[in-house]
């Protein structure tokens, strides 16, 4: 082989911090309920949304400010903590119950992410049930086409790639609104290019949305 046909599928590290995050309607409400920290009305915040919606870079921008560690192990003297996507790994209900009042009792932050307002999860302690439905809770919507786009060129501009506006138009009229469809594609995307040698463009985006199992008959 020679040294023009090799490829190298590297691992690419995506920009995370607050200013990388893309405020648009379906997000303005969270976002503005994060840059207002440390001036909550509460010790704790819940930011619920759909897997890809976005909680995790928004968790992660906050605890850039707020050196919040995240909720693993042992407990230690820290004020500020994340418990990111909790309906699915929250600690045990007895734990969690003097969790919230530790870090009440110290007058710190608890930012909690899930798919789900805290209402609709199934807590059996009533205690612990009361505490976090009194919490402010803040949801992420679908994303609209505009931000899905603007995602598509974040995701292309974190592996280093131009690709023309039309393409980029072209692929996001054919995902469904979800961010989590967004980084999946553009991965996808970056993967053909390198593995094909070709540039990123409606033919090779048309193959790979079709290989993704999205619709692509219709035209520009």
């Amino acid at each position: 082989m020679s040294p023009t046909q090799l490829t190298f599928n590297l691992p690419h590290r995506p920009a995370l911090g607050r200013e990388d995050f893309l405020v648009a309607p379906a997000n303005e409400a969270a976002v503005a309920w994060l840059d207002s920290w440390p001036d909550w009305p509460s010790y704790g915040l819940v930011v619920h949304g759909p897997e890809g919606s976005g909680k995790t870079h928004l968790a992660q921008a906050w605890r850039s400010r707020s050196f919040a560690k995240p909720i693993v192990g042992e407990l230690d003297e820290s004020r500020e903590w994340l418990l990111d996507d909790a309906d699915r790994n929250a600690p045990d209900e007895t734990a969690f119950f003097h969790l919230l009042n530790m870090i009440a009792e110290r007058r710190g932050h608890l930012l909690i992410t899930a798919r789900t307002p805290p209402a609709r999860w199934n807590v059996k302690l009533p205690d612990l049930a009361s505490r976090l439905k009194a919490l402010p809770a803040v949801g992420l919507g679908a994303p609209d086409d505009a931000l899905v786009e603007a995602v598509l060129v974040k995701h292309f501009a974190d592996r280093q790639l131009r690709v023309a506006p039309e393409t980029v138009r072209f692929v996001a009229r054919r995902l469904e609104r979800s961010l989590g469809a967004v980084a999946r594609v553009s991965d996808a995307l970056d993967r053909a290019a390198l593995a094909q040698g070709r540039p990123i463009s409606i033919p090779l985006a048309r193959d790979v949305l079709a290989a993704q199992g999205f619709v692509t008959t219709s035209e520009e």
